[in-house]
C-alpha cells in the first residue's frame, strides 16, 4: 500500500519563496519585495517531537505557526478529564488563530508525529499586515476559511449519521493531502481511532465499525494507520444523500 511521506526541505532555513507550502500558507500571492519582509520576521525550524505541545490553553498569544512537516491535533479538556479534539492539522496550515480574540489560547495543540513549524510572531505580523495589504486580505481569507471550517463541522455532527460522518472526515482527508501533492487515495491516519471519535462525536466502537462496514462493502482498505480509498464515489454519495436530506 502506499504511504504519504512528509515534505523535508533540503535547506531548513529556506525562505518563504522557495517553501513548497507557499500556496498554502500565508505568503500565497506576495510579490518578491513584500515576501523577503515577511522573511525577515519568521522563524524557521522549530522542531516538536510526537507528544509535544506546541501551546497549551490559556497561555498567552505570542505567535502564529506554520507547519512545515507533521500532523497535529487541537482538542480541549473538560472538567471531568474527557479530552475533546477540535481539529486536525497537516503541513501549509496555520496554527494558532484561537488566540487572536482574547489574546490567549482557548485549546491544547499537541503534535502527533515528529514536526516541524514555522513561528511568526504575531506582533509582527500585525504591523506587517497594515503595510501589505495583499497579506492583510490573505490572512483574512485564511481567517474566513476557518471559520467556514468551523460551520462544516457543527453541520457534519447535527446531521450526519455515524457513517456519514466518517465518510465525510475521510473525504476530507483525501482533498487535503491531494492539495499538498500526496495521493489522494493512500494515506496514513496520524490520529488513534479514539481521537477521530472525539472529534466526530462517536465512540471508538462506533468508529471501529464503521471502518470494517466499509472495509467489508469493498469501499476502503484499512491496515493499521494505513487507509487505501478503493471508492470514493460511494463515500461522496454518502455525503451527497445526507445533504439532499437535509
Amino acid at each position: 500500500m502506499t504511504t504519504v511521506i512528509p515534505i523535508v526541505s533540503q535547506n531548513l532555513r529556506a525562505a518563504c519563496s522557495a517553501c513548497s507550502l507557499q500556496e498554502l500558507c500565508l505568503p500565497a500571492g506576495l510579490a518578491s519585495d513584500e515576501m523577503s519582509r515577511l522573511d525577515e520576521i519568521v522563524n524557521r525550524k522549530r522542531p516538536l517531537k510526537r507528544g509535544d505541545y506546541l501551546y497549551r490553553a490559556g497561555s498567552t498569544l505570542q505567535s502564529l505557526f506554520a507547519v512545515r512537516t507533521g500532523f497535529f491535533k487541537s482538542c480541549v479538556m473538560h472538567d471531568d478529564g474527557r479530552e475533546q479534539v477540535a481539529g486536525f492539522h497537516m503541513a501549509g496550515e496555520l496554527l494558532g488563530m484561537d488566540g487572536i480574540g482574547s489574546g490567549k489560547h482557548m485549546c491544547d495543540t499537541v503534535s502527533l508525529e515528529d514536526s516541524e513549524v514555522c513561528e511568526i510572531p504575531f506582533g509582527e505580523l500585525e504591523q506587517l499586515s497594515r503595510d501589505i495589504p495583499t497579506l492583510q486580505q490573505h490572512f483574512h481569507r485564511i481567517l474566513s476559511r476557518e471559520i467556514a471550517r468551523d460551520y462544516g463541522v457543527m453541520l457534519l455532527l447535527g446531521s450526519m449519521r455515524a457513517e456519514e460522518r466518517l465518510a465525510a472526515f475521510l473525504l476530507n482527508l483525501s482533498q487535503r493531502f491531494a492539495a499538498r501533492g500526496y495521493s489522494s487515495k493512500s494515506f496514513l491516519l496520524r490520529m488513534t481511532r479514539n481521537e477521530i471519535g472525539s472529534y466526530l462525536g462517536l465512540k471508538l466502537e462506533t468508529i471501529s465499525r464503521a471502518l470494517s462496514h466499509f472495509q467489508d462493502e469493498g469501499i476502503i482498505a484499512v491496515q493499521n494507520k494505513s487507509v487505501e480509498i478503493k471508492d470514493a464515489d460511494r463515500l461522496r454519495a454518502m455525503v451527497g444523500q445526507c445533504a439532499g436530506h437535509q
